[in-house]
């Protein structure tokens, strides 16, 4: 007998509107993105695609080996923020931007699982631009569900979505539009004051 698991996730297309997410397109063209270099494996890798990370004061960011200064908040992000805390009961202090130039940017498999996330908060993932396939792939059963991301669409992932489940955005051939992803996130202030 074969159980399904199913992510822990709420999906809502279109969360926000065709012209509200123009407008945010609009605003990250002014974003300082940069490509910076990650150590996997003992190795240094560019990151396949371009980010930024805006945060509160005190909420740097640090993933593997990377750490990410925080930036201020732009105007349209902090009412984005906003309206997402409002609609879940929930709080962001920072939001990491990924930006995917075209099918070859990609991000492997991961869980957001850095000891700076508060344990047990949401991430919040709101996608603009290009359609993106999202892959959630459980640990231990090794499950893959597929959902296609598009222009305006929320994924809010729940607890313990980090702790026992993966998630990638793969390549994807001939495709040319521009992606970015916002994912909102509740870190411990200062968690690296001492760094």
């Amino acid at each position: 007998m074969t159980i399904e698991l199913m992510p822990p996730i709420t999906y809502r297309p279109n969360f926000i509107s065709e012209a509200q997410g123009q407008l945010l397109l609009e605003e990250t063209k002014g974003y300082p993105f940069v490509r910076p270099k990650i150590k996997v494996f003992g190795r240094w890798h560019l990151v396949p695609r371009q980010q930024v990370w805006f945060a509160d004061p005190g909420c740097d960011y640090r993933y593997s080996s990377l750490m990410i200064k925080a930036q201020p908040w732009p105007p349209l992000l902090k009412q984005l923020r906003v309206l997402l805390q409002q609609q879940f009961t929930t709080q962001f202090n920072g939001v990491l931007v990924n930006c995917y130039q075209g099918g070859c940017d990609t991000m492997g498999w991961h869980s957001d699982n850095e000891r700076e996330i508060v344990q047990g908060s949401q991430i919040a993932s709101v996608s603009l631009g290009g359609s993106r396939d999202f892959l959630m792939r459980h640990k231990v059963a090794k499950q893959v569900h597929k959902l296609t991301l598009n222009h305006g669409d929320l994924l809010m992932m729940h607890a313990p979505m980090q702790q026992d489940w993966q998630h990638s955005v793969p390549k994807r051939a001939r495709m040319n539009d521009l992606r970015i992803n916002l994912t909102f996130r509740l870190l411990t202030p200062y968690f690296h004051h001492h760094d």
